[in-house]
């Protein structure tokens, strides 16, 4: 496992958690695309930004966000990540969105950093 990625989303974690989104946006690629919810993505860290704004809202300014399980599969300059991704919030008993999913990220080395360039919380089950 790439220890490096998996430490960088623990830490894009906590900047999620404490509401810092533009310490966020440094982790992710210029034209990356964040799937909010299915059905809705947000292309570009100015989209990105907005909508993480919106979802800590949604989840009344209390969205913890953990990884449970991780897989990664690498490939020179890109790795795919499967991961248990685990939310907990306030409103968690009424939100109408999974709090426990199978997330898949695909990180990119830009310039000798890696950085997300798709953030799919929701995994496979967009397909459901």
């Amino acid at each position: 496992m790439n220890e490096e990625i998996r430490q960088l989303i623990a830490a894009a974690d906590k900047a999620i958690q404490e509401e810092r989104f533009d310490d966020l946006m440094d982790f992710y690629t210029d034209d990356a695309v964040l799937v909010v919810k299915p059905g809705l993505e947000a292309k570009g860290k100015a989209a990105i930004r907005a909508a993480f704004v919106k979802i800590a809202a949604y989840f009344q300014n209390s969205v913890v966000p953990t990884q449970g399980k991780m897989c990664m599969i690498e490939a020179g300059d890109t790795v795919l990540v499967l991961s248990q991704t685990l939310l907990d919030a306030q409103n968690r008993e009424t939100s109408e969105y999974s709090m426990d999913r199978r997330a898949t990220y695909v990180y990119r080395k830009v310039g000798g950093k890696w950085l997300c360039a798709i953030d799919n919380s929701y995994g496979v089950t967009l397909l459901d």
